[in-house]
């Protein structure tokens, strides 16, 4: 299931200007110039902002989302033409051979399902040349982030956002189910110029870092390090795993 913040158009069209601040990815750019990446598979490259950053650096990109709607606003931005986008998820994928496959942000713990995990791993090493990496984030259960999220209400965490070309838009999050280790919430969203109220329900998957080792190992991985995230200090796991 693809969350509706990502999958309804309406939605998608409001992903970056509710959150415009993506210096989070520029570790992954740093990354792919350490690795000397010069072709890269983005998985669930939403709506785009990763691989046209990496396509601005001179390095070929495929990107891959199951979010129609994300992909569209993706391939309608300036220099789209230089990425190639892919609707779908890794075991979607054409025959590839990159040098780096990334997921950033959120897109590791969004692959809730077991079955579907194990899937986006198998894509991401056929997707490799030898010795090529995949890498990714992901929150560590130790820090239990849902227990602030649990403060989420209506009050705390709205805005009113004035978009161009949509207008006014509200926006709130509240914590809805904690059932380790999956924890989900709900975004509402409010158009002024229509009416329109929309929700998204999306759910995350808290992995140990041992058990996503394990993964990684069991798909023909080898785990060369286990970094922070510079955004998160001692929040989250960033797994830098080469094919075998």
């Amino acid at each position: 299931m693809v969350d509706a913040m990502f999958g309804h158009p309406r939605l998608a069209a409001l992903y970056d200007p509710l959150d415009p601040d993506r210096s989070d990815l520029d570790a992954y750019l740093a990354m792919a110039e350490e690795f000397g990446a010069r072709s890269v598979l983005d998985v669930g490259c939403g709506t785009g902002v990763f691989a046209l950053l990496l396509a601005e650096h001179g390095i070929s990109v495929t990107g891959i989302d199951p979010a129609r709607a994300s992909v569209d606003v993706a391939r309608g931005k300036p220099g789209a033409e230089r990425v190639r986008w892919l609707d779908g998820d890794a075991g979607d994928l054409p025959p590839l051979r990159v040098d780096l496959v990334t997921m950033t942000g959120n897109v590791a713990q969004a692959i809730v399902d077991p079955q579907a995990w194990r899937t986006t791993l198998r894509g991401a090493y056929e997707a490799l040349r030898p010795a090529g990496r995949l890498v990714f984030e992901t929150r560590d259960p130790a820090r239990r982030v849902w227990e602030e999220w649990a403060q989420w209400s209506r009050e705390s965490t709205y805005r009113l956002t004035d978009i161009p070309g949509v207008g006014q838009v509200e926006t709130w999050a509240e914590l809805t189910d904690v059932s380790l280790p999956l924890v989900s919430f709900r975004g509402t969203h409010v158009f002024a110029a229509d009416g329109q109220v929309l929700t998204s329900e999306s759910t995350l998957r808290f992995r140990e870092r041992a058990e996503i080792e394990q993964d990684l190992h069991e798909h023909g991985f080898v785990v060369e390090d286990v970094r922070g995230a510079p955004d998160r200090p001692g929040a989250e796991f960033v797994f830098v795993a080469r094919r075998g």
